[in-house]
């Protein structure tokens, strides 16, 4: 999964929420809007193994008005699944694009 795959899936409307995924996005107040435009500018920050439910990414962009938003990426057969989607803070991240270690 690269970020053009990405972007393509979504510019095609091959997406779907977890019953998770959207509430996450729905408790940050996201509008579907704001992960499109994640989508749009966003890097791949961390690609995850298949863990049973095969591979996954985290994607971090930022909506039309700056605000940074991660969304979790997965695969449902053809679809792209949206995992979950939230705003990064501490104190699991320093920045957008930083976890923070913890030792």
């Amino acid at each position: 999964m690269d970020i053009n795959y990405i972007r393509n899936k979504f510019a095609n409307k091959e997406y779907l929420f977890t019953c998770h995924g959207d509430k996450e996005r729905q408790n940050d107040n996201l509008l579907i809007s704001e992960l499109l435009d994640a989508i749009k500018n966003g890097i791949i920050i961390e690609h995850y193994e298949d863990t049973g439910r095969g591979e996954s990414c985290l994607v971090a962009g930022f909506n039309s008005e700056g605000k940074p938003i991660h969304i979790v990426l997965g695969m449902f057969g053809d679809s792209l699944v949206i995992i979950t989607v939230y705003i990064p803070s501490p104190p699991k991240f320093k920045n957008i694009y930083e976890r923070i270690k913890n030792e």
